[in-house]
């Protein structure tokens, strides 16, 4: 694949050729997996009764410092496969009953992923694609996609990019992400729910930083303006401090007061389109327990 040879899938635009050796991200020519099952934990018409059928990459463009999955987008955790193998992993989720294939952390791959889904997509594969991303994307390698994916799951992790700079080491997160998802949105349109499942569309996550309600505020701000209801924007409350990082205000949790907040900020807004959490979100048994031997 020569675009792997001068790599700007990203905004990183390193340029490099992943054949000889590797960029930001880490991965090269291959496809790399940690994982891939049935999994219940996204928002409830992704996930349905059944569970989406979730594929977790190696590698990621983003290494946000407070990554709940650090062992495979920082610590490189996986197994190397070819496109042919992961065609059949997708079939075999489809044949365990997934509502649809869901991509984790995929921007590095897709020029694999577009070769596999041409093979199979509408053909044997019969159920919606989910592209599940950071959305520090080019709006080119978003095109590629048209035709393949059905669902954006799309993050919008920064309005400020100071913020961005400081936790995920990137000046320009804000103006990629939103060309991305407008990019997405040109491609998939309006949420379409049929027998309460996600069949096209996109979902933003909004996940609320703790001592960041300011910029949630922003971004909510900017989706509804932007979209109105048209997406579905999902106020997420999991931010679980992992490690002992250098900024106290990632040390801790989100307070309910934070999170109420941004709740009844979006309400008066008027957002009438969206998935907010409720429970034990922010414990870490919701973090799967990678394991590539399935692979």
């Amino acid at each position: 694949m020569n675009i792997l040879k001068n790599c700007r899938l990203c905004p990183r635009n390193c340029g490099i050729n992943r054949y000889e050796k590797v960029g930001f991200c880490g991965a090269n020519n291959k496809i790399k997996l940690a994982y891939y099952s049935l999994h219940k934990w996204e928002e409830p018409v992704i996930s349905g009764s059944c569970g989406s059928g979730t594929i977790f990459f190696s590698h990621c463009n983003l290494k946000c410092i407070f990554c709940q999955n650090k062992k495979i987008s920082t610590n490189a955790y996986g197994k190397e496969i070819t496109i042919k193998r992961l065609s059949e992993i997708m079939l075999e989720l489809q044949r365990m009953g997934a509502h649809n294939i869901n991509l984790v952390t995929p921007t590095h791959y897709v020029p694999q992923i577009v070769s596999c889904l041409h093979k199979i997509k509408n053909k044997d594969l019969k159920i919606p694609v989910v592209y599940n991303t950071s959305s520090y994307e080019n709006a080119e390698t978003i095109r590629m996609l048209k035709g393949y994916v059905d669902i954006y799951l799309a993050d919008l992790k920064y309005y400020d990019d100071n913020l961005a700079k400081k936790y995920s080491n990137c000046n320009n997160y804000f103006k990629y992400a939103s060309i991305a998802i407008d990019e997405m949105y040109r491609q998939v349109g309006k949420v379409y729910i049929k027998d309460n499942l996600m069949k096209r569309g996109i979902i933003v996550r909004v996940l609320v930083l703790p001592g960041h309600v300011d910029d949630a505020v922003k971004i909510i701000d900017y989706l509804h303006k932007k979209y109105n209801n048209n997406i579905i924007i999902s106020i997420m409350n999991q931010y679980t401090p992992l490690d002992n990082l250098e900024y106290e205000n990632l040390n801790r949790k989100l307070s309910d007061e934070e999170y109420d907040y941004i709740i009844n900020y979006a309400l008066d807004l008027g957002v009438t389109n969206a998935f907010i959490q409720e429970g034990d979100t922010q414990e870490e048994s919701f973090i799967p327990n990678f394991d590539c031997s399935i692979v």
